[in-house]
């Protein structure tokens, strides 16, 4: 369940036409801490997974000063896993709770990663959802 004061964030991602390339993008600087909730990525043209060959795109917990590497939510594109164009696909979000907490200040960044030669990314649209946390 999505708490009352839950906010999602959307920002536009950049593609990467060139399948063996890589793109990191900073999106988002949380003013305050809380706990994501849930992460989902709209591309602009579909993206069709493959097997070996492939591409992950995550949300990263940079930190506040921009060197960490808590992964919160990840999916990879791969053989069966596919993306229609203009259509929100849930990114998976971290078993692990602790990664899904932010503090003020850090830095999220969307990971766009090539696996193997790659597959080409054509950029879209990221939703992240934040909950506020109460002591």
């Amino acid at each position: 369940m999505t708490s009352p004061f839950a906010r999602a964030h959307t920002v536009v991602v950049q593609p990467q036409a060139t399948a063996g390339n890589d793109l990191n993008t900073n999106v988002y600087i949380c003013p305050q801490a809380g706990t994501v909730t849930a992460v989902t990525y709209t591309p602009v043209s579909t993206i069709t997974g493959a097997a070996t060959n492939k591409r992950d795109v995550s949300l990263v917990n940079k930190g506040a000063a921009g060197s960490g590497t808590t992964v919160i939510a990840t999916l990879s594109f791969d053989n069966g896993i596919n993306a229609a164009a203009a259509d929100e696909k849930t990114i998976t979000l971290s078993a692990t709770a602790a990664n899904l907490v932010v503090a003020a200040g850090d830095v999220l960044q969307w990971q766009s990663t090539h696996i193997g030669t790659g597959i080409a990314d054509p950029g879209g649209l990221v939703a992240i959802t934040i909950g506020a946390n109460y002591a």
